[in-house]
Order: structure tokens, then C-alpha cells, then sequence
């Protein structure tokens, strides 16, 4: 089978891509999933995130223990579905500071990846209620900003944040993030909206676009410097198909791991991996990092919590560690209220309606880890190592922000819900020991195709792969540095940004 463009991957980028391209007639797009349509109707309910997760539609990766959290191994959760992992976050939609594309501007070499040149990608597939200079109301991704739903204690922590000096924002899709503001949600009446339900559905009965689902791609195969077919793996038997251009989006996970089976990479880890070298790319599958969260401040409540309306975590609380006064720039550390029990594996989880959770992070972590494959089957598990609390810097940022989840719950304003702190306890005096046992991964793996400038970078700025001449990769992994807050509204301006430059 042949087509103008194949699109590996049908995920957050993947499903913008076939929406976009195929709305030229005369462009055949096909797009490759392996995973299926989702029909566990827990997805579209967004208080059931957080238990959808080591579901048959979750690739379910794990770390190698990481020294930095107590030697702790951590699921990695990817969507294995259309829509990939919009179907299983938590539907936050937030862009991040503009210092955080400027940075990508910088570091890529190219101005159009910096804040104002995103802004009309990001407003294109945005779909709020109202329309503004910074909020798009014509794309096709809902996004709600909750006000009656708000839960009664978010809003006494959101007051608690005021108390303390920091700005109370609408959302945090301004020019400055610093600040509470309830969380700017991708949810349409009452149910979870993926990429796969907001961008490809509705266009599935284009006759230029074909959807192949249950179909895992096992290696490009290579020749000249070009992709010539694309090994494909599925339930009826194995194919290979063919493009003038090919599109990677199968995610900061999957892209590397392909290009590997495929031959892109380290000499050196190809060869351990028993893959002969095709393409020498030593900088694939490095620079990887992550969002983690502490887990948590838990306090128990002085009256029920009733459950949430919306999906647990509400609100988030970005600041500098420097100090509350401090309103502009690029926020270091992040605060979230979480209106249920929110634990690692290493705690007891408390009882539902008698607790609360404050989360606690760092917005721009520093450690920085490697991915790798094993061996050259789709069957051998990738190495993740993101050396998680490698860092002074991450180490001290998690401290400050540990300290700022304690100050706001014990305000005025909390006064009426916290009826005393549980984890980590008045008695707890290790607080690095704590942080290493409680931090969590917020599932914003970035950066193991990093574009940039230099002939070292994996992706050139227009997000073509240095040595194949007809690869392309659209989705995170070309982040080059995380930007504050959850990574999905970059990765759909991604998307929007690669496919508007494709004519």
C-alpha cells in the first residue's frame, strides 16, 4: 500500500495531522494506531482518570528504579489508543509561560517557535466559550473553565492563596501564570473530549484518509537516506507500507524506540541492542524529562468532602520559589489541591470524603535521563531512565514547594477543611526522605528528539529528522525543554504549527 503521507500514531499530535492534511483532496493521508476506538465508557468520564490507567489501552512502561526516589520503580501510563494519551490524562489544558516557547525559540534557533508565534496555533484548535486575543473559541477542542462546578474546598484554597499574596487568575492561558486559578479543562458536557473525538471523527469520512487501527509498527526500513517502507504489525499479519512522506507521532516513548529497531541512533546502544547502524544520531533518546509531584500533603478534613464534579484535581497554584510577592516571569514551582486521598505506593491510602490532597512540584526540573531499546523486537521492553531528583536543583525547588503546600493549608482560609496534617506528618523531620518516597510522575515525558539548531540535534526546527529526508516527528518528544505546566496544549499547537507549514 502507498500513500502521500503516513502518519505513525494516532495520539494527541497524530489525530490533528489527519484532520489537517487530508483536508486537501488531493493529499491521500493514511494514519496507523495500535491501539483501537476507545469504548470503556470510564474514559469519557473524567472522575475516573486516575483508575483507567495498566488498562489494556495503556502501553504501561516502568522506569528502572530511580536512586533519587527511594529506588522506586514508576508506571509510565501512554495512551494505546485513537487519541493516545488524551484519553487517559487528567484534562488539564494549560499552555505555559511565553518565557518557556521563548526558550524553545532560543534553543532551536528559529523565532517561530517562540510565545507570539504560537499563540494563532494554539488559539486554532482551541475551542473556548468566549474568544479573545489570547483564547480561541473556533477549534475544535473544548475547553471549560469551570466556575459552579468548582468544588467548595478549591475555592477556600484558591482564598488561601490570596491570603498569602498570590494572584487569583481566570486561568492560566495569559501572558503570566503566577498564580491559583481553577483548572482550564478539556471536558464538554460532563464527559472527557479526546484529540481522536474532537479532530478525527468527524472527518472520517473523508475518501482521502485512511485509518488503519490494531496495527503496531515494528521498524522503517531504509535505503539511500530515505524511509522506503514501514514495517507494520497486526492482528491479519504482517505488511509494509509506503510514503513520499512519513510522520512520527507515536510519542516521546514510541519514536525513539522505532528509530532504534529501526537503526537511528547511538552506534553504541544499537549495537548492544543487536541492531547494525543505519543512521548515526547519538543524541536520540537523550535529554528526557519529566513533571514529577509530590504525593502529598494529605490532611485530614473537619467536615465530609463531597466528591468532586469535575475529575479530582481542580486547581493548580503556580509560583516562584523566591517569594509570594513575586507576580511575573516563569513560575519554578507548582502547588495543586486535589479534593480526594492522592498517595504514592509507599503510603496507606486514607479513606475517600476524609481527606484532601495538596500536590507539590517543580516546573522545570533539571535532572535529564535517557531512553533506550533492549533489543530489536517489539516485544523487548525499552529502558526508561529519567533520574528523577538528580539534581541540586530539583531537590531544593521540591523542598520550597513542600513548604508552600503547608503554608496555604494552613491559612484562614483553609481553617474551616484542615483538621490536621496526616503526611508528612508534624513529627516527620526528613523531608528529602519524605519527598523521595512520596514524588510521582505527572506523565509529561518530553525531549528524546529534541529539535534544535545544531547538527547534534535529532529534529531540525521545522521538525524534519536529520538524516532521513522523508521523516518528520510532530508530538512531545521534539520539546526541547519542558515548558511550565502540562505539556498538552503544546503538543496540539505542535501539531497545528508543522501542519499549517505543509500547505
Amino acid at each position: 500500500m502507498t500513500t502521500d503521507v503516513l502518519i505513525l500514531g494516532a495520539g494527541s499530535a497524530g489525530c490533528i495531522l489527519a484532520n489537517r492534511l487530508s483536508a486537501d483532496p488531493a493529499r491521500r493521508v493514511t494514519l496507523v494506531e495500535a491501539g483501537g476506538f476507545p469504548t470503556d465508557p470510564d474514559i469519557f468520564d473524567p472522575a475516573m482518570w486516575p483508575m483507567i490507567q495498566r488498562r489494556p489501552y495503556d502501553w504501561d512502561y516502568r522506569t528502572v528504579p530511580q536512586p533519587g526516589t527511594a529506588g522506586r520503580v514508576h508506571h509510565w501510563a501512554r495512551g494505546r489508543m485513537v487519541g493516545g494519551s488524551s484519553g487517559l490524562h487528567a484534562m488539564f489544558h494549560l499552555r505555559g509561560h511565553p518565557a518557556d516557547f521563548d526558550r524553545w525559540g532560543v534553543m532551536s534557533g528559529d523565532a517561530g517557535w517562540s510565545y507570539d508565534a504560537l499563540l494563532p496555533h494554539f488559539r486554532a484548535t482551541e475551542g473556548y466559550a468566549t474568544e479573545t486575543p489570547l483564547h480561541g473559541a473556533r477549534g475544535e477542542m473544548p475547553v471549560m473553565i469551570p466556575e459552579a462546578e468548582t468544588h467548595p474546598l478549591v475555592r477556600s484554597y484558591i482564598e488561601g492563596w490570596q491570603e498569602l499574596g498570590l494572584p487569583r487568575l481566570p486561568d492560566h492561558n495569559g501572558r503570566e501564570v503566577i498564580g491559583a486559578a481553577p483548572n482550564a479543562l478539556m471536558i464538554r458536557d460532563g464527559r472527557r473530549v479526546t484529540t481522536g473525538e474532537a479532530f478525527l471523527r468527524p472527518v472520517l469520512d473523508r475518501p482521502n484518509l485512511t485509518v488503519i487501527t490494531g496495527a503496531e509498527v515494528h521498524r522503517l526500513r531504509i535505503a539511500a537516506g530515505r524511509v522506503t517502507g514501514v514495517e507494520i504489525r497486526t492482528p491479519g499479519g504482517d505488511t509494509v507500507l509506503a510514503a513520499g512522506q512519513v510522520i512520527l507521532s507515536m510519542g516521546t516513548i514510541g519514536d525513539p524506540l522505532l528509530l532504534m529497531r529501526s537503526g537511528v541512533g547511538n552506534p553504541g546502544v544499537l549495537a548492544a541492542a543487536g541492531v547494525p547502524c543505519r543512521v548515526e544520531r547519538r543524541a536520540l533518546g537523550r535529554n528526557l524529562h519529566d513533571h514529577m509531584l509530590g504525593a502529598g500533603v494529605v490532611c485530614r478534613a473537619r467536615k465530609p468532602v463531597a466528591p468532586s464534579r469535575l475529575q479530582h484535581s481542580e486547581s493548580l497554584a503556580y509560583q516562584s520559589s523566591r517569594g509570594l510577592d513575586v507576580h511575573t516571569g516563569a513560575p519554578d514551582i507548582v502547588v495543586g489541591c486535589v479534593v480526594a486521598p492522592s498517595v504514592s505506593e509507599c503510603f496507606p491510602m486514607p479513606a475517600p470524603g476524609e481527606t484532601f490532597t495538596l500536590l507539590f512540584g517543580v516546573t522545570h526540573p533539571t535532572s535529564r535521563g535517557e531512553l533506550t531499546i533492549t533489543g530489536p523486537d517489539l516485544a523487548d521492553a525499552p529502558r526508561i531512565d529519567p533520574r528523577y531528583l538528580s539534581t541540586d536543583h530539583d531537590r531544593t525547588a521540591f523542598r520550597a514547594a513542600l513548604d508552600r503546600a503547608r503554608m496555604v493549608a494552613g491559612t484562614r482560609a483553609m481553617r474551616d477543611w484542615n483538621g490536621g496534617e496526616i503526611l508528612p506528618g508534624p513529627g516527620m523531620r526528613d523531608l528529602d526522605a519524605f519527598i523521595q518516597r512520596a514524588a510521582i510522575t505527572h506523565h509529561h515525558p518530553v525531549a528524546t528528539c529534541a529539535m534544535g539548531a545544531s547538527d547534534d540535534a535529532v529534529v531540525r526546527p521545522d521538525l524534519s529528522l536529520r538524516g532521513l529526508d522523508n521523516v518528520s516527528v510532530v508530538d512531545a518528544s521534539v520539546i526541547p525543554a519542558i515548558p511550565c505546566g502540562p505539556i498538552h496544549a503544546a503538543v496540539m499547537a505542535i501539531a497545528q504549527k508543522f501542519a499549517a507549514g505543509q500547505g
